[in-house]
């Protein structure tokens, strides 16, 4: 790089001829404690591939001279913004100086303001690695909004998510940021539910069932009555080429069904054989209208068709998406009907491919979602130590990753700040070793640091949740098992105990991965029950995806341990 890109990233002229000579990352590592923060993340940026104009834009000192006596005009600039706050009186300083652990978790890093307040005509993406701050940024979006955009009493801006935990924990977290007006203004709603309500008003007709529902099994049940014998398919075939194939499509009748994309199925099917099973889902059909029964996916259609027919409906001013990456082409297409028309602050959406536990893929461009030239990504994690994070990443190397919109995402620039002790991994002999091996280490932190609230016991079922709970209860520790509903309350105190897919969204200062075993890590269940191969590697990808959000969910120490024969996630990063 030319001398006067590296001054303006903030690089001290001093400092120019030793970064000349860096060849590798470890020379640049080496640099970190003799260059600025800001010149050390630039750096360690284009390193990474990352394109200098994006690196500029975000690093870059201001080009000209600077008034060195302006001290309102410096405090102003993003590089001061990084480190000093400024507040327009005693009552906000005090709010800042009594303020709780807890509020600091929901701060924006100035370095993210720039996403948070972008002003754009149409969709923005905005993407970024595990702890970089996605959710944080979507919750300032959402205030920057009904504050400084949308601040009509009748401006609503919906924020959503896949799941009912995450929405739970997103709205306490905009207690702690947003005035109670705020509120009132921000609908923090999980997509299924937003979907059962709105029906629910319009006198839907029907009741919604979801995937492992006993009524949904029965259906099932019904439905393959009528497979084939002589084309020997498994059960699993036909879930799948009902979620895969049937459901986005809306394919109702047996010549649908002959002109239907199979793409990215791993069974092929002549027309013949297509005819020959059609009547299991035919079946499917028949009984969910006899039943008075509707699949989510079908009732995300049907929502879309009210809302484009123009019932019943109060408009959103903004919808904001997190985790968009398990939301689904149905879901995709009914948040941009929310929105129909392309306008300023319409969508913000923010996901990553990395930590999708869902199998829930989907391109915004067929979702009517255009992104061209409004797309970000965040690279710098400011929750974990480097250690944790390259241990949380390792298990997703040499697998795809997309980035929403049908290209790839990599990991290339993803990198912490932070620096710690490396994970420690017990492979312990019995499951009374493993107990006692993690008890030991609870009550060294407990000792230390006193809070069992700062630490959280995952693992993958709620069964092995049960089962933990119960070891550590007869070791004399207080336990606290974070429910699906409920939020995480910090202020009972107890050491938490959580199912990997609960712990998503969540961080605690040390974290210990347990059982995680052989036939655990990944499941057994749901990586066997299917025969097709491009199945099971999608099941593969959302297990190792899973084992990276709750790995990344550490702030300080991550422990892993296992009892008897251990995951192949401990052993080999690329043995499934």
């Amino acid at each position: 790089r030319r001398d006067r890109e590296l001054l303006r990233l903030g690089v001290p002229e001093e400092r120019l001829e030793m970064v000349r000579a860096v060849r590798t990352e470890d020379q640049l590592e080496e640099l970190e404690e003799r260059l600025p923060r800001d010149a050390f993340e630039a750096l360690y940026m284009l390193a990474a591939g990352t394109d200098l104009e994006e690196v500029m834009r975000d690093y870059a000192l201001p080009a000209g001279p600077v008034d060195t006596t302006d001290f309102a005009a410096a405090l102003e600039r993003d590089t001061s913004k990084r480190r000093f706050m400024v507040v327009d009186d005693d009552v906000e300083l005090q709010k800042i100086l009594e303020a709780p652990l807890e509020k600091w978790r929901v701060f924006l890093h100035p370095s993210q303001r720039r996403l948070v307040e972008w002003e754009c005509n149409g969709p923005i993406r905005v993407l970024g690695g595990a702890g970089t701050g996605k959710t944080v940024v979507a919750m300032h979006r959402a205030r920057w909004l009904v504050r400084k955009v949308f601040q009509r009493a009748d401006e609503r801006v919906l924020l959503t998510t896949f799941t009912a935990n995450l929405a739970t924990d997103i709205r306490e977290n905009l207690k702690k940021i947003c005035e109670p007006e705020e509120l009132e203004r921000i609908e923090v709603i999980h997509i299924d539910a937003w979907v059962s309500r709105y029906l629910r008003a319009n006198k839907y007709p029907n009741r919604i069932v979801y995937s492992g529902q006993p009524a949904y099994r029965n259906l099932w049940k019904l439905a393959l009555d009528n497979a084939p014998a002589d084309m020997g398919l498994a059960n699993s075939f036909y879930h799948e080429e009902w979620d895969r194939v049937i459901l986005p499509q809306r394919v109702t009748s047996r010549m649908e069904y002959f002109r239907a994309r199979r793409i990215g199925r791993g069974v092929a099917l002549t027309r013949r054989q297509r005819a020959d099973i059609w009547p299991v889902f035919e079946e499917m059909h028949i009984q969910l209208q006899q039943q008075g029964l509707r699949p989510a996916e079908m009732a995300m259609q049907d929502a879309r068709e009210l809302i484009q027919d123009g019932k019943s409906f109060r408009p959103y001013a903004s919808v904001i998406v997190d985790e968009a990456q398990d939301m689904g082409t149905d879901a995709m297409k009914l948040l941009r009907s929310l929105i129909p028309e392309e306008r300023s602050n319409d969508l913000f959406i923010v996901g990553d491919g990395h930590q999708r536990i869902y199998r829930n893929r989907f391109a915004l461009s067929e979702c009517g979602i255009n992104i061209r030239g409004r797309s970000r990504k965040l690279r710098i994690n400011y929750r974990t130590t480097e250690e944790t994070r390259r241990f949380a990443i390792s298990v997703l190397e040499g697998q795809q990753i997309d980035d929403l919109d049908q290209g790839e995402d990599t990991s290339a620039g993803y990198r912490s700040l932070m620096h710690g002790q490396p994970p420690e991994i017990g492979l312990l002999k019995s499951e009374t070793e493993e107990l006692d091996w993690i008890a030991e280490r609870i009550n060294q932190l407990l000792e230390r640091d006193g809070s069992g609230s700062d630490i959280c016991i995952v693992a993958r079922t709620n069964r092995l949740v049960g089962h933990f709970e119960e070891g550590l209860k007869q070791r004399g520790l207080k336990t606290r098992r974070l429910s699906r509903d409920a939020s995480d309350d910090r202020q009972h105190d107890g050491v938490r105990l959580a199912t990997m897919h609960r712990v998503k969204g969540l961080e605690f200062r040390y974290v210990f991965l347990a059982a995680i075993n052989e036939g655990v890590c990944p499941l057994d269940a749901a990586v066997e029950n299917t025969e097709d191969p491009t199945e099971r590697r999608s099941s593969e990808l959302n297990e190792r995806a899973l084992f990276h959000v709750s790995a990344s969910r550490a702030i300080r120490r991550l422990w892993v341990s296992s009892s008897g024969k251990p995951s192949c996630f401990l052993l080999t990063r690329n043995c499934c």
